[in-house]
C-alpha cells in the first residue's frame, strides 16, 4: 500500500510553495485558473470502493461561471469537495494559475489555497457551527488570516456583507438554529464572500432559497463577479437556472463528464444523449404544452464500448463530447451541419388538442361562464324574496342578465315565475269561490 501511495505521488507534477499572481493562457489568451486533469475519486477499499468520480477533466477561465449539472449522485459535489481538498483524488491531479494543489502540498500552499478557494455547501444546516453566533461564522476567516485593520474595520465588512445577501445587521447576535434554511444559506454565501476569494465553488446555493430571493441571491453573486472578478464553479441540477448564469457548463453522468461547451452552444447543440434528456426535462411555462410534452429518457445501453473505448474529444466549436470514435464523428457530422438540435418534443395531436380547448372555452364564454363575476352565486334568498315580489324579481333578472350574473338570474327568474304561478293559482281559487258564493 505504501509503494502505491509513493508511487501516485511520483506521478504528481512537482508543486511550488506558493501561488503566482496569474495563472497560465491558453491559445486563445484566456487565463486558466483551475483545472481538474483525469481526477478519479474512490471511497471505500477494495471490494466495497466505489469510483465515485471518473478521469474528470475540465478548465475553469478566470473571471467566468462554470457550472457543473447532472443528475443527483453523479459526482458533481464530490468533485467540488475534492477543489477545496476535502476529498482526496486517487489519481489524476487539481491545479490552481498551474500550480498543483491536489494530494500532499506545502503548509505555506495550503493556507493560500483555504484564501483564495472559498465553498458555499449544499446544506447550510450541517455547515454551520451551532455554538457559535452568526457574527462569529462571518468573520472567522478574517480573524484567521487577519484580513481586517482593527475591530471596526471588521465590524465595518461583517455588517456591510449580511446586509447584502438579505440578512440585518441585528441578525449577526443570533446562533444558526434561529434561522430558516433559506436563511442558512445567506449566512454561508457571506461567510464565503466576506473573504474577497478569486474562485468560489457555489454547490446548490439556491436549491434552498425562497422562488423570490433566488433572483436576487443570483444577481448578487452576478455582482461579485462583476466588482472583484470573481471565478465561479456553479454546481446544480436546474438547467433552467444554470442558462441565467453560467458561461460554460460541464454536464456530468456517473462520474463521467460526458459534455462541456459554452452555454449556447450546449442549448443549441445538445450532442450527448444525456444532455439531450435534461434539456428535455425543464419545464416549459404554458402548462398545455408542459402537459403534452414528450421526455427523452436517457438509455446507457445504446452505447457499444466493448471493444472502442469513449474518451473526451473536442470536436470543434470549443465543445467536448465523451464518446467513441464510431459515436465522435457522428456528434462532428451533426455538428458540421450548425442545424440547432430540437431538444423539446411536443405530441403530434397538441393541435387538436389545442382546438378542442378553444371550442371549450368559445362554448362557456357564450354562457356567459367564463366572465362570470365573483359574486354570482345564486343565493337562495334571491329566489326567496323574488317569489313573494315577483315584479320586482323580474326587473332583477333582466339586470342580472345584462350584466352576467348568470347565476343570479336563473334563480330570480325562477324564482319570480313560480311566485306568478301560486300568486295566479290563487286569484283564480278566489274568483270561482266567490262565483259559486253569488249563484
Amino acid at each position: 500500500m505504501k509503494k502505491k501511495k509513493q508511487k501516485i505521488e511520483e506521478n504528481l507534477t512537482p508543486t511550488a510553495a506558493h501561488l503566482p499572481e496569474h495563472g497560465p493562457i491558453d491559445e486563445t489568451g484566456r487565463e486558466i485558473l483551475l483545472q481538474v486533469k483525469n481526477v478519479d475519486i474512490t471511497f471505500g477499499k477494495g471490494d466495497t470502493a466505489v469510483r465515485a468520480v471518473k478521469n474528470a477533466s475540465f478548465d475553469i477561465y478566470k473571471g467566468e461561471t462554470f457550472s457543473l449539472v447532472g443528475e443527483s449522485g453523479s459526482g458533481k459535489t464530490t468533485v467540488g469537495r475534492a477543489v477545496i481538498r476535502v476529498n482526496p483524488c486517487a489519481a489524476g491531479e487539481i491545479d490552481y494559475k498551474g500550480v498543483r494543489i491536489s494530494g500532499k502540498i506545502p503548509r505555506s500552499l495550503d493556507r493560500e489555497v483555504i484564501r483564495n478557494i472559498q465553498m458555499v455547501f449544499q446544506d447550510p444546516a450541517a455547515s454551520l457551527n451551532e455554538r457559535a453566533t452568526v457574527d462569529y461564522i462571518i468573520s472567522e476567516g478574517l480573524y484567521n488570516f487577519h484580513l481586517y485593520e482593527n475591530e471596526a474595520d471588521r465590524v465595518q465588512k461583517v455588517e456591510k456583507m449580511i446586509e447584502e445577501v438579505g440578512l440585518l445587521p441585528e441578525h449577526l447576535t443570533r446562533y444558526p438554529h434561529e434561522f430558516s434554511g433559506g436563511q442558512r444559506q445567506r449566512i454561508g454565501l457571506a461567510r464565503a464572500m466576506v473573504m474577497e476569494p478569486e474562485l468560489v465553488i457555489a454547490d446548490e446555493p439556491i436549491s434552498a432559497l425562497d422562488v423570490s430571493i433566488r433572483a436576487q441571491v443570483l444577481n448578487l453573486m452576478k455582482k461579485f463577479q462583476k466588482e472583484q472578478g470573481v471565478t465561479y464553479l456553479f454546481i446544480a441540477h436546474d438547467l433552467s437556472i444554470v442558462r441565467f448564469v453560467s458561461d460554460r457548463i460541464g454536464v456530468i453522468y456517473k462520474g463521467n463528464i460526458v459534455e462541456v461547451a459554452e452555454t449556447d452552444e450546449l442549448f443549441d447543440f445538445p450532442l450527448h444523449p444525456y444532455t439531450h434528456s435534461l434539456i428535455s426535462a425543464i419545464p416549459i411555462p404554458d402548462p398545455q404544452l408542459e402537459k403534452h410534452k414528450v421526455l427523452y429518457t436517457y438509455d446507457p445501453s445504446i452505447h457499444d464500448y466493448s471493444e472502442d473505448q469513449p474518451e473526451l474529444v473536442n470536436i470543434g466549436h470549443d465543445h467536448w463530447v465523451y464518446g467513441n470514435k464510431k459515436e465522435i464523428e457522428e456528434y462532428k457530422a451533426i455538428r458540421e451541419k450548425n442545424v440547432p438540435l430540437k431538444s423539446i418534443t411536443i405530441s403530434d395531436d397538441l393541435e387538436e388538442i389545442e382546438k378542442k380547448i378553444e371550442e371549450s372555452e368559445e362554448l362557456h364564454a357564450a354562457d356567459g361562464f367564463l366572465e362570470r363575476p365573483l359574486h354570482d352565486k345564486g343565493s337562495f334568498w334571491l329566489g326567496f324574496v323574488s317569489f313573494f315580489l315577483s315584479i320586482l324579481g323580474l326587473i332583477g333578472a333582466v339586470i342580472f342578465r345584462n350584466h352576467n350574473y348568470i347565476r343570479n338570474y336563473r334563480v330570480c327568474k325562477r324564482g319570480a315565475i313560480a311566485g306568478l304561478i301560486v300568486k295566479c293559482a290563487i286569484i283564480l281559487l278566489f274568483l270561482l269561490a266567490l262565483f259559486f258564493a253569488v249563484h
